[in-house]
């Protein structure tokens, strides 16, 4: 499998709930599919958002594959939609590993409903979860965050946009 490829093209942001996007054109997916080994499931990918490097995967949601462009990749991206972005994109072969969070770990071992609802996530859910605590900047918003996770698991809640079905 080749990771050399790397392609350039321009999207305008879209929006799907409250999460900004931009879609990938065909060709450019069907690299990424020949690049990676496979169509199916997240693809870590890696490229620039307006020269500014970024680190993410390409997933499929509701039967489109979609870039998802957060504020880390893009300031103020929400504030953005139909904007025209300049993207490159290439397959990201290196393994991306997170460790828990401390203190989100410390609250899963105490409460073992909601440690119990976490280990029956989908993995992609549960990487959500930990990265989006993972890439929190002050001890107060991991506090308050991990709280917030914990009530969710017990269906207390909304965390991450999304709320237990």
């Amino acid at each position: 499998m080749s990771t050399e490829t790397i392609d350039t093209f321009w999207a305008k942001i879209e929006i799907i709930g409250i999460n900004p996007f931009v879609f990938v054109p065909e060709s450019i997916l069907n690299t990424l599919f020949e690049n990676s080994g496979k169509s199916k499931g997240a693809i870590p990918i890696k490229g620039s958002v307006n020269d500014v490097p970024y680190l993410q995967n390409l997933v499929k949601y509701s039967g489109e594959w979609r870039l998802y462009i957060n504020a880390k990749m893009l300031k103020n991206s929400p504030k953005r939609i139909g904007e025209q972005i300049q993207i490159s994109i290439t397959y990201d072969p290196e393994i991306r590993t997170l460790s828990i969070h401390p203190k989100l770990a410390h609250a899963l071992g105490e409460n073992v409903v909601a440690f119990k609802v976490f280990q029956n996530l989908r993995p992609s859910l549960q990487q959500e979860i930990i990265l989006y605590i993972f890439n929190l900047k002050t001890e107060s918003s991991v506090d308050n965050n991990v709280q917030k996770a914990i009530a969710y698991l017990l269906g207390k809640g909304r965390f991450v946009g999304r709320e237990i079905k």
